[in-house]
């Protein structure tokens, strides 16, 4: 006799934020997934990660669109009724471990395939993932990143999927991740900036523009950052190392006050000298942009106890 479900450690683990704003929030259309992932598998395969949905389970997951799944989106040889009949025939199946099911694993599969067969029904996920149909001068605007250098084991410097990230916001899509290129720079550090800088600069730039004229840019948050910073010294490979001591980010929109730069290093770049800035409070921050309240959102870990979202407040500088 089979024993029950085995419960990973990642289950147990905090959700990431687009998995936490697709549980508070839930789609804007059933059809459209609130927490879509870009990124496309990497060697070094965290780097690709869209975020784990942690104790809320694969409900949550970041729906990836990439690869082979895109042939997914598409119906072949089944119409919309047959759809419904398997739809309901589904359902049907399982009964008693469902009634049974102690640790919500097929609960979790069951709003999975719900998901699943929403995306199926519906032409506007497919719709918004195809950048073809942006004109000519919108796309030249951003640029596809093309050659990709330096990416090794990391990601490709997709400059095309800013591009998709707005059509899928402008779609119904909460919260869009995506890995840029691989700044991992061991090695000829200024050869990799150059290339990678430059092409991120056309994309983000594209993208905060695209935003304004459509009239967007107050409703949606732009970040691009990492989980730390370079070594402010340089090695013998021309390279910089990682830097946990301090980081950087950009921040555009979502109704903040811009236009400023927070916090500041020493005069070496070592450490934080002036007015720190946490991981959490950018959180905060990012949580309150999309109308949830960091003080007051909770979410029920795997025991029933509520857990806040985050323990911090938002960045005074930006919000009102």
């Amino acid at each position: 006799m089979n024993g029950p479900p085995k419960v990973d450690d990642g289950d147990r683990a905090e959700p990431a934020g687009g998995a936490a704003v697709a549980k508070v929030q839930g789609p804007v259309d059933p059809s459209i997934p609130p927490f879509v992932g870009l990124a496309k598998r990497t060697q070094h395969v965290p780097w690709s990660d869209s975020g784990k949905p942690g104790f809320l389970g694969s409900a949550y997951a970041a729906f990836k669109p990439d690869g082979q799944g895109m042939d997914n989106l598409v119906l072949k040889g089944t119409s919309l009724e047959r759809m419904g009949d398997r739809r309901r025939l589904l359902s049907s199946f399982d009964k008693m471990r469902r009634e049974i099911d102690a640790v919500g694993q097929i609960r979790g599969m069951d709003a999975v395939t719900e998901r699943a067969l929403g995306v199926l029904t519906s032409s506007k996920l497919l719709e918004a993932l195809d950048v073809s149909r942006e004109p000519d001068k919108v796309r030249a605007r951003y640029g596809d990143g093309k050659p990709y250098k330096f990416q090794y084991d990391g990601a490709p410097t997709c400059n095309d999927h800013l591009l998709m990230a707005r059509r899928l916001v402008e779609a119904g899509v909460r919260v869009v991740s995506l890995s840029y290129g691989r700044w991992d720079s061991h090695g000829d550090n200024f050869g990799l900036v150059r290339d990678h800088g430059a092409k991120l600069d056309q994309g983000l730039t594209a993208l905060v523009d695209d935003l304004e004229s459509r009239g967007l840019l107050h409703e949606v948050t732009v970040i691009a950052w990492g989980e730390f910073g370079r070594t402010p010294r340089i090695n013998p490979q021309a390279g910089r190392d990682h830097w946990p001591q301090v980081s950087c980010a950009i921040l555009a929109g979502g109704g903040m006050k811009t236009g400023q730069a927070i916090g500041a290093t020493n005069r070496l770049g070592e450490y934080a000298a002036n007015r720190p800035v946490t991981f959490q409070e950018v959180h905060a921050t990012l949580y309150h942009d999309i109308s949830i309240n960091p003080a007051t959102a909770t979410i029920n870990d795997p025991t029933g106890r509520p857990q806040h979202l985050i323990e911090a407040a938002p960045m005074r500088e930006l919000v009102s």
